[in-house]
């Protein structure tokens, strides 16, 4: 049985990770945690997300004790992921980490942190968003010469960055595939007179509205034809359960960075 630590167990991301632990017959949840100031402070982790109880109450991580914990899920924000990596590195915990939107900074204590305990970090734990990923990967490399790439994404207006960290992750793993420096070659607005597109760039394009929990299209448009690839999210569980499947495999790595790509062996 895996014991699951859950930061940030109060979130929207955190509510549905302490559900699918429960649901996993493989999983069970050893922790969550929730900010000092927090109201859910005591509760007990299943009525706080409105399942049974799980005999977990809700805590900080200052008090929260590591003896038979196993692995820990990380869907906070960038201001304390430095501190959370410090945490695990210092009980030698592997983390499994969904946030997105790090700067320079933060990247650079992700990959420091990798040198001592095992990390997953990805910007999306569906499977279907990483198959959508080497899909896109492989069209590039056949349409990527002659085709105009643009990547549409729309989420819920809550969110808080933009582009998603997903649609980044799909136009990075595009460029890489067809060997362009996606920091030259994407564009993430458009406005006024543009001038004539570029065949070489990447486009962004970004909707917010309503409770849109992830929707996400690569367009490769020629003339006289075009592709679309798209995946859309409809419940948050989707990536719950990919961030659980991700810490039953990270429990047995070695000191690393890896993606969900490793996860599911793509």
């Amino acid at each position: 049985m895996l014991s699951i630590s859950v930061l940030g167990a109060n979130g929207r991301m955190g509510r549905n990770l302490i559900k699918a632990i429960a649901e996993d017959p493989h999983t069970s949840l050893h922790s969550g945690t929730v900010r000092e100031a927090s109201p859910l402070l005591g509760i007990d982790a299943g009525v706080a997300v409105g399942i049974t109880e799980q005999n977990v109450k809700l805590d900080t991580l200052t008090n929260t004790q590591v003896d038979d914990l196993n692995v820990v899920i990380d869907f906070t924000l960038p201001v304390v992921l430095s501190n959370h990596l410090d945490w695990c590195v210092q009980h030698q915990l592997p983390i499994v980490i969904g946030t997105t939107g790090l700067n320079a900074e933060q990247q650079v204590a992700l990959n420091k942190a990798s040198q001592h305990i095992p990390i997953v970090f990805a910007a999306n734990y569906s499977v279907g968003v990483n198959l959508l990923i080497k899909l896109a990967q492989q069209t590039a490399q056949v349409m990527g010469d002659s085709a105009d790439i643009e990547i549409i994404e729309a989420h819920h207006r809550h969110k808080i960055d933009a582009p998603s960290g997903t649609a980044l992750a799909l136009g990075k793993g595009i460029a890489e595939a067809i060997e362009r420096d996606h920091d030259k070659v994407a564009i993430y607005g458009r406005e006024g007179h543009t001038g004539e597109r570029k065949q070489d760039t990447i486009g962004y394009a970004t909707v917010r509205g309503g409770d849109v929990v992830g929707d996400h299209t690569v367009l490769f448009a020629d003339i006289g034809e075009r592709i679309e690839l798209t995946h859309k999210a409809s419940s948050r569980m989707t990536f719950a359960k990919g961030a659980v499947r991700a810490a039953k495999w990270v429990r047995n790595q070695p000191a690393g960075l890896y993606s969900m790509m490793d996860v599911l062996g793509l």
